[in-house]
């Protein structure tokens, strides 16, 4: 449901007109009714199984795919799926060219067919505001001004306020969300908890290209060498996970040594072993001191960060954020649990947002390598990084499934 505060854009393709609800085949898959009204959708009949809605504004792309697709595994055979298109104008602020927005209806239609959707619901704004812009809207609280609330003034009321009319004219049973708009997530997560929505808020992973650029309506904007720059993003949140693997693979090592490290080094570095002690320092260097997650993981993204910076056409960062999911407040260093590292930042005119999930864990006198190696963060890249393997370079992470939208 977010928007891309984009300026100036390509000229979008020529919106579809409402029209008489029609069924539209794709050329793979069955046809999925397209409805512009309320009154259409209260007549769609329901199925015997679950009611799973997926979202939009549009200009569908593979990671709505994904959210279909889950949708339809969610709900099974049985059940049904609708997709909703919808380009909200309450989301968008002064200066975010509403009417630029691409609008890819009859596109739209066919990859939601073929990803499993049985109904597009795509209301014109009349339809869905029927006296105006509302005078009573829901408020996003406080979280609702953090990052990209701080960024967008007024955004999250927007997105919330539609959430909840499209959750009352769809009557869902599950909604399925994106874990890339991780705060959109949370606030549609806690609106429902707090609220007593009778629906079940799901989070779906992050989808990614090849080279790890989240997926996004607005990556079509970006020119070849704007594109490069746009890697950074994901490079910095990778590089975090990383670096926090290997912290934790270290400490594994020296608190499951069997004697101490220092001797160890001290006695490679007698016989000339020099890589085999440096190793060992830095093993006793682990055992001494504590861990340095939160820390450890923002160095390691904003360095990355900060070269970008420095390429052309440069990436100006609007935030890098490591927060507490449940709120989005900054953690602090010492903190243990599941958190968001969150960035958004401008290439030329687009911007981009994209975020990871760590786990920050304290080791345990009786961990062992194999157990602390695949504990907390990234369990793969730890174990590579304690047994001295490596993974396929530039493959991107899976992104966890945590509490964050999982919830009634």
């Amino acid at each position: 449901m977010t928007s891309s505060p984009t300026s100036p854009q390509p000229s979008p393709e020529p919106s579809s007109q409402p029209s008489p609800e029609r069924s539209s085949r794709p050329s793979a898959g069955p046809a999925a009714r397209l409805l512009h009204t309320a009154a259409a959708l209260r007549d769609l009949p329901r199925r015997s199984g679950a009611r799973a809605v997926v979202m939009t504004m549009g200009a569908l792309h593979e990671g709505h795919a994904s959210l279909v697709r889950a949708a339809r595994h969610r709900v099974g055979p049985e059940g049904q799926v609708v997709v909703t298109v919808f380009v909200n104008p309450l989301q968008f602020g002064a200066g975010e060219d509403l009417d630029r927005y691409p609008r890819t209806l009859d596109e739209d239609v066919e990859l939601a067919a073929a990803a499993g959707a049985d109904a597009v619901f795509a209301p014109s704004v009349d339809e869905v505001y029927p006296g105006g812009r509302p005078q009573v809207r829901i408020a996003a609280g406080p979280m609702g001004t953090l990052l990209e609330g701080a960024s967008r003034p007024g955004h999250f009321d927007g997105v919330l306020t539609v959430v909840a009319k499209l959750l009352h004219l769809t009557g869902p049973d599950v909604a399925l969300f994106g874990q890339k708009d991780a705060q959109q997530l949370a606030l549609i997560t806690r609106m429902a908890a707090d609220l007593n929505f009778p629906v079940e808020i799901v989070g779906v992973p992050t989808v990614r290209e090849d080279d790890g650029l989240a997926l996004s309506s607005r990556n079509r904007y970006l020119s070849l060498p704007e594109r490069r720059t746009a890697l950074s993003l994901s490079a910095a949140l990778f590089a975090a996970r990383d670096r926090l693997t290997a912290e934790e693979a270290l400490h594994a090592r020296a608190v499951s040594t069997a004697h101490p490290a220092q001797d160890r080094a001290a006695a490679l570095a007698a016989l000339g072993e020099d890589r085999a002690a440096a190793d060992a320092h830095a093993v006793a260097h682990a055992a001494a001191s504590p861990l340095q997650g939160p820390s450890v993981a923002r160095a390691a993204a904003r360095a990355v960060l900060d070269d970008a910076a420095r390429l052309e056409p440069p990436l100006l960062l609007d935030y890098l954020a490591l927060v507490d999911p449940s709120d989005f407040t900054e953690v602090p260093d010492d903190y243990e649990g599941e958190a968001v590292l969150a960035v958004a930042a401008k290439v030329g005119t687009t911007r981009l947002i994209d975020n990871i999930r760590l786990t920050f864990v304290s080791p345990r006198p009786d961990t062992t390598p194999a157990r602390q190696a695949t504990a907390g963060t990234g369990g793969t890249a730890a174990h590579h990084a304690a047994t001295g393997t490596s993974a396929a370079p530039g493959t991107p992470p899976t992104t966890p499934h945590g509490t964050l939208g999982a919830t009634r």
